[in-house]
């Protein structure tokens, strides 16, 4: 063998026996030396073909670091190979000096181990006590748990329902507070012929009580009198109520006799005696006008016309209306009084959280609230979109979509606010592929334009284009213009300006649409503000 050879064997073996050497999977850290919870990051690289299946360690801890964050895998394709980076975040909370353990990772079934790292120092943080004053730690404080809203809003609801019973009492007893408790009778005979028989029950007259007796005995005559035959007896003297009742009975024809009157004219003026003078009948008297007070008004009952007891029902009915209609009065009162309570109630809580609710279910907000409103900054989809907008978007997911979606999609999520025929429409789609494809963004455009056409029928479509570029660099495609729907709310056309941009990455494509009325200028700037916050993430970072 000759010289040149030997040196052309030797060097092929040098290079087979440091190819040998190469590890399969290389491990790096950012740092050695972090303070307690401070983040360090942890590398794993390994290159492969484009067949091989390669898995990664999947855990909360490694060894004595909390697994903070657990990165996507990166790709990057060096010739016919790729290189896979796997990034970890790790950290630890003591202080001391901790070890990185050897890591598995598994390419295509075979299980290969990283190499010893040195180990990380976690130092503490130093606090100037000179400085900063030092506190002994609070004992546990108890949070009372809120109370749900479902049982605020009952709580709120029975006050309400409580104080519209508190002023129909209050009415009621504001009506009643200068009357006695009285009794509705079915007639004045009865109303008569009761109360005498509750003056019995007092026993006036055996308790010397002799002018409270007939000062009661005679107003419940003349009240019945009063309410039979409409003569005004409470107020007359007794010659006036004779008089009066004489004249009456002529008039009405109703034939009660002349020792009748004269029999009333004794009591009454034996009442008198009684009431102004002091006398004081004897036992048996008084037990004898008492009998005949009784036999006066069933005389005076039986002698009345017919018109006349027709009269009287109607006075009787027209208070039992009366009564009824204070009644009905009082509950409108106290349900009037609950429903100003109620709105007022609801119109305070309209003034807060639950007016964006209602706007959000139903009416919809203007595009000045829009606008002027609290804005939210958020991340959509996969591969994710980050935008500003006025309102947080919500999930849309339809289940027939996700269960047939084709078999080179992993994903397609959608995101919405509003609807074509609200003040302002968001709307975000964001598809995610299993391979690499190269999507046509001019095709996407004009599918969403067909998809307008269809599902609200609009008409009359100006579209025009143009590349479209955002600040990190991400170019798409843009299609703005208007068109013309029917407004089923408003039972008429109106026109509607748009704008749908598309992105389309290796294995995801991301769109933006926006829909907002024409000729509205805050809605143009709510468009302008959402577009010049877009951010894209590629898929894998």
């Amino acid at each position: 063998m000759t010289k040149n050879k030997f040196y052309i064997v030797l060097f092929l073996l040098f290079g087979a026996v440091v190819f040998g050497q190469q590890k399969p999977v290389q491990v790096t850290v950012d740092s050695t030396k972090i303070k307690i919870g401070s983040q360090f990051k942890l590398t794993l690289k390994t290159t492969v073909d484009s067949s091989a299946h390669v898995f990664f360690p999947d855990s909360k801890t490694f060894g004595l670091f909390e697994v903070l964050e657990s990165y996507p895998v990166d790709t990057i394709k060096k010739d016919a190979r790729y290189e896979l980076i796997k990034r970890y975040g790790l950290t630890q909370f003591d202080s001391g000096k901790y070890a990185i353990p050897q890591l598995p990772v598994i390419i295509n079934g075979r299980q290969f181990i990283t190499d010893s790292l040195p180990p990380v120092t976690v130092t503490n943080v130093v606090v100037d006590t000179t400085k900063q004053q030092m506190y002994d730690i609070k004992t546990i404080v108890t949070v009372d748990k809120p109370i749900s809203n479902v049982w605020k809003y009952s709580m709120i609801l029975l006050l309400i329902i409580g104080i519209g019973f508190l002023v129909n009492w209050l009415l009621k007893r504001y009506q009643n507070r200068d009357k006695k408790e009285e009794i509705i009778y079915a007639s004045p005979i009865e109303k008569a012929t009761s109360l005498l028989q509750n003056l019995e029950k007092k026993e006036l007259w055996q308790k010397g009580e002799v002018k409270d007796y007939y000062s009661e005995m005679t107003d419940i005559t003349r009240t019945y009198i009063e309410e039979t035959i409409q003569v005004p007896a409470m107020e007359s003297t007794t010659a006036e109520l004779l008089t009066a009742l004489k004249a009456a009975v002529i008039k009405k024809k109703m034939g009660i006799k002349k020792d009748t009157f004269e029999t009333f004219e004794r009591i009454l003026k034996n009442a008198d005696l009684v009431k102004f003078a002091k006398s004081k009948p004897l036992d048996f008297e008084i037990a004898d006008d008492r009998k005949n007070i009784e036999k006066i008004i069933f005389t005076i009952e039986k002698s009345i016309p017919k018109e006349v007891e027709q009269s009287i029902e109607d006075e009787r009915l027209k208070r039992e209306k009366l009564i009824k209609n204070q009644k009905v009065r009082r509950i409108l009162i106290a349900v009037a009084t609950s429903v100003v309570l109620f709105i007022g109630t609801f119109m305070y809580y309209l003034s807060t959280d639950g007016l964006d609710f209602i706007k959000d279910k139903f009416i919809g907000h203007s595009t000045k609230d829009l606008l002027n409103g609290e804005w939210v900054k958020s991340e959509y989809g996969e591969p994710s979109i980050i935008l500003e907008t006025p309102k947080v978007l919500k999930r849309f997911q339809e289940e027939k979509i996700q269960n047939n979606l084709p078999p080179n999609v992993r994903s397609s999520q959608k995101f919405i606010y509003g609807s074509l025929i609200d003040n302002f429409n968001i709307v975000i789609n964001t598809t995610a592929f299993k391979d690499s494809v190269a999507a046509n963004n001019d095709v996407i455009l004009n599918e969403n334009l067909a998809r307008f056409e269809k599902t609200v029928g609009a008409k009359g479509i100006i579209v025009k284009t143009d590349d479209f570029e955002i600040k990190d660099g991400f170019t798409g495609k843009r299609g703005y213009g208007s068109m013309t729907i029917f407004n089923p709310v408003k039972n008429e056309d109106q026109r509607m300006a748009y704008q749908m941009i598309v992105f389309s990455q290796k294995f995801g494509v991301q769109e933006i649409v926006l829909v907002y009325r024409d000729e509205d200028e805050k809605a143009k700037e709510i468009a302008e503000r959402i577009i010049n916050s877009i951010e894209l993430r590629k898929l894998g970072e």
